[in-house]
């Protein structure tokens, strides 16, 4: 066991410059959430060529994978996440995810024998938008595992100890206004106007941010108000979502976000319905034994996991898995980065070599985390 972490170290340099191949791949032609087909062929074929078992469009979800190597009694998934967001790109380095999580479950698979594990990558779709894992849970791809691990790339200020953090749970939302359609000249006083009462709804939404806790969010985005001047409006469509790091106030915060909606409907005489658009994203919950075996692993390294400043919101999916098996999503900063996440900065950013020396450390971050883990522990400990 002694020689694990060493081992560790030498398969994640020996597998880099396939799998970095791949990642580059990846962050070059973006996918969106349920779309992301390349990113998926790539990696299946990656694990394959190195003796996994791949089961291709698990869950009902043909961008979704499962590749399995080792026969031993203890399961450990290793999550890895690709698709990219609108417009910009792999602003959330879904890219860098993606190859750490293989470079992690390859190294994983070598030692698997000494730990007695079965080493599980899960290709995990529509992270950033649809909760992709959630279809998985549901089909049961998790059932069996008795850890699920991923890393998450972030700016170079951000603290790496995932001791004590969590995620907030967010639910993401569709409010449609109905009214009736006049001519904005000849018969304006015949219409029922869908858009003003969008505009008063935006209008209640920004008061209500005053009157929130500094740490809940409400972001909204009108999707369509009208189509012409001369028309008034008889349908406008927003999508909107509410953040809080606990269950109990992401639903408080949910109701008086639907209540400001509402008011925009009564004031203008509309009617207005409401529609999920993805499932509730969970609060994270890590592990605190992975989580110091995580920051042990970044020391014998060389890095200081608690340099930085915590990390202040943002939702994953990980956290419904989190809720089922345990966990460990930390994060990993890239050096020198300012760019917010989600933004084109960022996005350039994860495509850098720089990038990709970060990616390949905290791989090996990870498997050691895991492994000794698993060293220490026993199958009582494990839940």
């Amino acid at each position: 066991m002694a020689d694990v972490p060493r081992r560790i170290a030498e398969r994640v340099a020996q597998a880099r410059a396939e799998v970095e191949q791949v990642a580059r791949a990846i962050h070059a032609h973006p996918e969106l959430a349920f779309g992301e087909v390349e990113a998926a062929a790539r990696l299946a074929e990656l694990f394959a060529r190195h003796d996994f078992v791949v089961a291709r469009g698990v869950g009902g979800l043909p961008t979704a994978f499962t590749a399995t190597r080792g026969s031993g009694p203890r399961i450990v998934a290793v999550c890895l996440e690709y698709d990219a967001l609108p417009g910009i790109g792999h602003g959330c380095g879904h890219n860098l995810i993606a190859g750490a999580g293989a470079l992690t479950a390859l190294a994983l698979a070598d030692v698997a024998p000494e730990l007695g594990l079965t080493v599980r990558a899960i290709g995990c779709p529509a992270e950033e938008r649809g909760g992709g894992k959630v279809p998985l849970l549901d089909a049961g791809v998790f059932d069996d595992c008795e850890l699920a691990v991923m890393v998450h790339p972030v700016p170079g200020d951000i603290r790496a100890d995932p001791a004590g953090t969590s995620s907030q749970a967010v639910g993401r939302y569709r409010a449609t206004f109905r009214g009736r359609a006049a001519h904005a000249a000849a018969a304006p006083h015949l219409g029922v106007n869908a858009a003003d009462a969008v505009v008063i709804s935006q209008v209640a939404v920004g008061l209500l941010r005053q009157q929130v806790p500094g740490d809940h969010r409400i972001s909204a985005n009108v999707v369509r108000a009208g189509e012409v001047t001369n028309i008034i409006p008889d349908l406008a469509t927003v999508e909107f979502e509410c953040r809080a790091f606990t269950l109990p106030e992401y639903e408080a915060l949910l109701e008086r976000v639907r209540a400001c909606f509402e008011a925009g409907a009564l004031a203008t005489g509309c009617s207005v319905e409401f529609s999920a658009e993805e499932p509730v994203y969970e609060p994270l919950l890590q592990d605190d034994r992975l989580a110091a075996q995580w920051a042990a692993a970044l020391r014998d390294l060389g890095l200081d996991p608690r340099a930085g400043v915590p990390l202040a919101g943002g939702s994953t999916d990980m956290g419904n898995v989190s809720r089922r098996v345990r966990s460990l999503h930390p994060w990993f900063p890239l050096p020198g980065v300012t760019s917010a996440i989600h933004s084109g900065g960022y996005t350039d950013a994860a495509g850098t070599d720089a990038a990709y020396d970060a990616m390949s450390l905290a791989a090996t971050a990870l498997a050691r985390a895991v492994a000794a883990d698993v060293a220490s522990s026993t199958t009582a400990d494990l839940g």
